[in-house]
């Protein structure tokens, strides 16, 4: 592939509108959509030179693709990586993750807050092959070197977690990975690398659903990993040159375009988090908040720390929180109550829209996994999840005021 020069020393702002592959001939301003799946080459002789990856160019869009290209390069370029591999979903990039990096035998160190469906790859998907996995607190870094053995290979976190936004110390975890020969992988789905950079603070690969925010308005599924140039040609490029799990150009084009608004995005749509936040805290039918932005949160400093790549420490724009409720029946009845009588916000589980998305983790996101599994994660069945958009902030208190206020 063929990169745009740039000076160095570029600010993130600038590479999420800058940074892609040449432009064509033709000289276009918006970078171009290849909707191609194979490309003409000039002759026998160098199509077999590119089909042997002896000499650069593309030849098929299931191995690279400019536009793909593209979407690749500003990532890797937003997070501080040499490199990023796209794929169809994020799921799909956590199990290319795992296929590029284990094998019958290994040992996975996970947290037990992680999003449901990852969860179910590690526990079931992958112990199908031999793969072992332990769980623990997203918090302890004891619990983490507990369960480390000498088979582990991979640490697993996403911080903050989806939906409770628990942190972790990627600096700790990342040091207790490379003391014990294994590698620190980070999901970065909810702060994107607009306010966070896991690079950093030590992890070798970070994850991405560019699904969320990297797309930023719902309308595509998208994933990568971010990592080494090394890693991605050696031991993921070759896999998925196989396997087929790529980005289709389209997806990966409004992707490209979404991160070209991601730092203005993320930063509006926390700051409007954050004001729900404080409201949620004060009202009499919330039980408790979780939002890394308030004091009130066990991980509020750390936080700060690590979610500070925009140049201030923000909350990410999702919360969650509890109603009140004496049993799981009645938590339940009346957080769907809750839910249901909202008129602005979307019901769905999605998030990273700028609409602003409400949903019951327990019974979708989360309904997957097992009661004990929900249990150990801390998600009840009077938790609410609100991803927040970009609508005014006291029109979403009043939607919001419109369920809660009926509430006893």
């Amino acid at each position: 592939m063929t990169v745009k020069s740039l000076p160095e020393g570029l600010h993130p702002d600038t590479l999420a509108v800058r940074a892609a592959v040449d432009k064509s001939q033709y000289g276009e301003n918006s970078e171009a959509l290849y909707l191609t799946s194979s490309f003409v080459q000039p002759d026998a002789a160098t199509a077999a030179r590119r089909f042997a990856m002896e000499e650069e160019g593309y030849t098929y869009t299931r191995v690279s693709n400019p536009t793909v290209s593209s979407m690749e390069l500003r990532l890797a370029a937003l997070e501080g990586t040499e490199a990023a591999m796209a794929t169809a979903t994020g799921m799909s990039a956590i199990l290319l993750l795992g296929m590029g990096l284990l094998k019958t035998g290994d040992h996975v160190v996970c947290s037990q807050s992680v999003f449901g469906s990852t969860i179910r790859l590690f526990a079931g998907e992958f112990s199908k092959f031999g793969i072992s996995t332990t769980f623990v607190s997203q918090t302890d870094v004891r619990q983490w070197q507990a369960a480390i053995r000498p088979n582990t290979k991979l640490l697993f976190a996403e911080t903050p977690t989806n939906p409770l936004t628990d942190i972790c110390d990627i600096q700790a975890l990342a040091d207790l990975a490379h003391n014990a020969g294994a590698v620190l992988a980070v999901d970065n789905c909810f702060c994107s690398p607009a306010l966070q950079q896991p690079k950093r603070f030590g992890a070798d690969f970070i994850i991405h659903s560019g699904t969320k925010y990297l797309d930023g308005q719902g309308r595509v599924m998208a994933g990568a990993i971010c990592c080494s140039q090394r890693d991605r040609d050696d031991v993921f490029m070759p896999i998925t040159r196989t396997a087929g799990m790529v980005l289709s150009p389209f997806n990966a084009w409004v992707v490209l375009k979404g991160m070209e608004t991601l730092s203005i995005r993320m930063q509006a749509q926390s700051e409007r988090a954050l004001a729900l936040a404080r409201w949620l805290e004060c009202h009499p039918a919330v039980k408790h908040v979780y939002y890394p932005g308030l004091t009130s949160h066990p991980q509020h400093a750390l936080a700060m720390r690590q979610q500070s790549a925009s140049g201030k420490g923000v909350g990410a724009p999702v919360l969650s929180f509890d109603v009140h409720g004496d049993t799981p029946e009645v938590l339940r009845r009346n957080a769907f109550a809750a839910i249901d009588a909202v008129r602005v916000c979307s019901i769905t589980t999605n998030l990273g829209d700028t609409k602003t998305t409400i949903c019951h983790p327990a019974s979708t996101s989360h309904g997957r996994m097992t009661e004990e599994q929900r249990q150990a994660a801390g998600i009840g069945q009077g938790l609410i999840r609100v991803a927040v958009g970009l609508e005014h902030i006291d029109d979403l208190k009043t939607d919001l005021a419109l369920g809660l206020d009926t509430l006893p």
